[in-house]
């Protein structure tokens, strides 16, 4: 698994160097795998932008300019128990998402049988960002991992609505299966 997903940060750390597009938006319970990590740190360098929810333990250290300053990480924790894993690829505009069982943490990499497979369903793919984009504007419960480590909430800007993730993604999916 390590080598595929390197091959992903690479190729998209090769589309920054060239100009182009490039992203990763990334969701997974826990980061703490040293190689995933400076991977990670590698594609920032390289202007690869780099979108994280990470519910549980994360050992990147964002926004820290000329180092890691193009991944920004929030955390989500509220009523529900969360295992999704979803990582997106930019691709230049193709885009390429995956599902998967494991964290990016040296005993899912290397030591355990995980599964990780390609979303191609374009209906399967817009609720997967669907669910993300109400993710990643949660102002409620999301908190920011910065390098203060102090985990404060996200700011709610004066007169935005309150988003609140998973109250969001049932009343999408509610809305969506009338």
């Amino acid at each position: 698994m390590r080598n595929a997903v390197y091959q992903l940060i690479d190729r998209e750390i090769e589309l920054a160097k060239a100009g182009k597009d490039a992203y990763m938006i990334l969701k997974m319970n826990s980061l703490s795998d040293e190689g995933m990590i400076l991977k990670l740190y590698e594609a920032s360098n390289a202007g690869v932008k780099i979108r994280l929810i990470v519910r549980g333990m994360c050992c990147l250290v964002p926004q820290q300019p000329g180092f890691s300053e193009n991944i920004t990480v929030i955390s989500i924790v509220d009523r529900f128990l969360e295992h999704a894993r979803v990582w997106i690829f930019g691709n230049d505009g193709n885009e390429k998402i995956y599902l998967s069982s494991a964290d990016w943490m040296t005993r899912n990499i290397d030591r355990r049988l995980e599964v990780s497979f390609p979303v191609v369903d374009p209906l399967l793919v817009k609720e997967i960002k669907d669910i993300l984009d109400l993710q990643l504007r949660d102002n409620t419960k999301a908190r920011v991992i910065n390098a203060a480590n102090d985990n404060r909430y996200v700011k709610k800007r004066k007169n935005e609505m309150s988003y609140r993730a998973q109250l969001d993604t049932y009343h999408y999916l509610k809305q969506k299966n009338k």
